[in-house]
């Protein structure tokens, strides 16, 4: 370990601590100041607020499914990835990476061209069938999936190769079938890093704006998510309800933090 001087210790923490008071915890900070400027009055205003009220239910059925498909997939991919061998295996772990690198406006633009129902590749098909993805929750739970993907896969991947697979293999050779194995020996063995991946999902999938955007249609009191009610009041000159919504979602996010913060000591053992 390398040493390190007392004053350069304390230039790095003061280093440190401004970066993150100056791009996050003033911002947040003015954006609380300006929701409980009238006291409690905006946030009464924005919950009596039909079209913040639609949204924000709207954006929690969005992420409650993005996250139960995550979750379902997320830990199917991490075992497949980790347990088997199979040709183009590399080129699968750096796709799910994808969506951390690529913009989500892409994200939704590429989505719109395959499943747009007027000239996509599938979206006439399926619209002909009673479908509708484009424009409509099928579109806004696919494109929060896609972002929010690789926050499970990353937290369950590294504990898979931790614990190995030695259990497992002892556990089939005393006759127990996949299905026995997985619920008995493989979850229990991985489910912080579960709900750790969960937690981060959720709160990724609440504030997902780009790709949403482009999908949705943004259609007041029907396709139009919290973040996008919170872009329309402010560009309304309604500033006050956009901040009481604003500080809602934070609300949820540093419910978040919390429970990641109860959660990694138990990791951790």
């Amino acid at each position: 370990m390398v040493e390190v001087s007392t004053p350069t210790k304390w230039l790095l923490r003061l280093v440190a601590v401004g970066y993150v008071f100056f791009l996050v915890a003033w911002p947040v900070g003015l954006v609380v100041r300006q929701t409980f400027s009238n006291g409690l009055g905006n946030l009464a205003e924005a919950l009596g607020d039909d079209q913040v009220v639609a949204a924000l239910q709207l954006t929690l059925m969005v992420a409650v499914w993005a996250v139960l498909i995550n979750l379902v997939f997320g830990v199917g991919i991490s075992l497949l990835l980790v347990r088997f061998e199979f040709a183009g295996k590399r080129v699968l772990s750096a796709l799910i990476d994808l969506p951390l690198s690529v913009s989500p406006v892409v994200v939704g633009l590429a989505l719109l061209l395959v499943y747009n129902g007027r000239d996509g590749w599938i979206g006439p098909a399926a619209e002909s069938r009673g479908f509708q993805v484009i424009f409509d929750s099928p579109g806004m739970i696919m494109a929060t999936c896609f972002v929010a993907l690789p926050l499970i896969i990353r937290e369950v991947v590294p504990v898979l190769h931790e614990i190995g697979d030695d259990q497992e293999q002892a556990a089939r050779s005393l006759g127990a079938s996949t299905r026995q194995t997985f619920w008995r020996i493989t979850l229990p063995s991985i489910k912080w890093a579960v709900v750790y991946g969960v937690v981060l999902s959720l709160a990724r999938s609440l504030g997902e704006f780009g790709a949403v955007k482009i999908v949705s249609g943004n259609i007041t009191g029907q396709t139009q998510t919290a973040t996008l009610v919170v872009e329309a009041k402010y560009q309304n000159f309604q500033q006050e309800t956009a901040y009481a919504t604003s500080f809602l979602l934070i609300v949820v996010s540093i419910a978040a933090l919390v429970v990641v913060a109860f959660l990694r000591p138990q990791r951790a053992h």
